[in-house]
């Protein structure tokens, strides 16, 4: 088997996997957003000089298990995504390093000190943030909000500006306060140069809507 049918076959054996494992999850975490993560990484690699297996493999496992469907167990998600590899046959060196991204790659790290980077976590981590904000990214953060039954907004509730790992893991506010936890400050989170355009351009589109958002909460017109 030649090396480039070898690479289309984990490729094509890992969507099938992952699309089956996540059938039936929540909207934001679902099959669907691990296609846009995996489509936007390839687009992001293109420019980038990156192991494009690593990127691949990563992208469609980095939400496998998301600890946060998993009572914050960080450990699942590579777990299922080492044993999967091992079994279908791809090499020890690129197992641990999509293993290493999938254990590095999340939010939620980035209140710790960097355990790991590589240039193929930089373009995955900034594919998945991408995801996150402009209008899809408002869409799944109100689904979210919807699937664990919390208010749009609250203004007697003011977002966390200064939260732990820990805050940020046991939050239950407002979906709108999400935006100002979060989803605002990935723009300046990108690593890569075509991430850093994209995310101007969706931040943007964040701003606005958070804007007019408040002028309809407030009934004005």
């Amino acid at each position: 088997m030649s090396e480039s049918v070898k690479y289309q076959e984990f490729i094509n054996q890992t969507a099938y996997y992952v699309k089956d494992r996540l059938r039936g999850c929540e909207g934001g975490h679902d099959w669907w957003h691990v296609y846009r993560v995996w489509r936007m990484a390839k687009h992001i690699a293109v420019k980038e000089k990156v192991d494009i297996l690593v990127v691949e493999l990563a992208a469609l496992l980095h939400d496998i298990a998301d600890s946060k469907f998993h009572n914050n167990d960080e450990e699942i998600g590579p777990y299922l995504s080492e044993q999967f590899l091992l079994k279908i046959g791809v090499e020890k060196a690129t197992i641990e390093h999509v293993v290493s991204i999938i254990r590095n790659i999340s939010f939620k790290n980035s209140f710790d000190k960097p355990a790991f980077y590589s240039k193929e976590l930089a373009v995955v981590q900034d594919a998945d943030r991408l995801d996150a904000i402009g209008a899809i990214g408002i869409a799944r953060a109100f689904n979210f909000g919807g699937f664990k039954n919390r208010p749009l907004y609250d203004p007697d509730s003011p977002p966390k500006t200064k939260m732990t790992k820990e805050d940020y893991q046991k939050s239950d506010s407002p979906t709108l306060n999400h935006f100002y936890e979060k989803l605002l400050l990935l723009k300046d989170m990108m690593n890569t140069t075509t991430g850093k355009k994209i995310a101007k351009d969706r931040h943007r589109y964040l701003v606005k809507y958070l804007e007019r958002f408040i002028k309809e909460w407030e009934g004005k017109l």
